[in-house]
């Protein structure tokens, strides 16, 4: 068993973050792991920066990572991908969804968005994985799965968990009329290549 696994998970209010951290600290704790968990989403109601500590592990003290501690970093929009990657350490793994959430700052025209962000994932030394989550979800007629779909993104890279218990933890938190559609995308996700 490994010692600790840290996961930040990070987002624009609205994509469904915490809901899937909640679901990665289930199928962690449930798989026998101690888990500690932390948020951070104070305008996330409009539509600003959602994030959230996941570690487990034999034994975990302190919800929150340090800056370089980050073993996979799973993001829902390009732009906070780019705000928290200081956190993924070396040799990290990065799952982004492509999609782009415009800040009120480029809306208003005070900056630019940047275009060309995923170049400068492909040029560094990390390992990453973009998906367009909300592309994949709107094909399954819901855009509101796209955090599921990144979760089964990320299944592959902790085979400490099995598949099962991470569908276990999907229909736990879910409503029942939602466990179809939401294990469709935990699928879809993790066959995504």
């Amino acid at each position: 068993m490994k010692k600790t696994f840290n996961i930040l998970v990070c987002g624009v209010g609205g994509q469904g973050t915490l809901l899937a951290s909640n679901i990665i600290a289930d199928a962690a704790m449930d798989s026998g792991y101690d888990v500690k968990k932390s948020e951070i989403h104070g305008m996330a109601q409009r539509g600003g920066s959602v994030t959230s500590h996941v570690r487990f592990g034999e034994h975990i003290e302190s919800p929150i990572m340090r800056k370089g501690e980050c073993d996979i970093l799973l993001s829902f929009e390009l732009l906070e991908s780019v705000r928290s990657i200081g956190f993924l350490k070396p040799g990290g793994t990065l799952i982004t969804n492509t999609q782009k959430i415009l800040p009120m700052s480029v809306s208003a025209g005070g900056q630019v968005y940047p275009d060309n962000i995923l170049d400068v994932f492909a040029e560094s030394s990390i390992k990453f994985t973009a998906i367009d989550a909300i592309g994949k979800a709107l094909e399954l007629g819901n855009q509101k799965v796209l955090n599921i779909i990144l979760l089964g993104v990320l299944s592959k890279q902790l085979p400490e968990i099995s598949v099962e218990t991470w569908e276990n933890s999907i229909k736990k938190l879910l409503k029942p009329k939602l466990h179809e559609l939401n294990l469709k995308a935990f699928n879809l996700g993790r066959n995504y290549n």
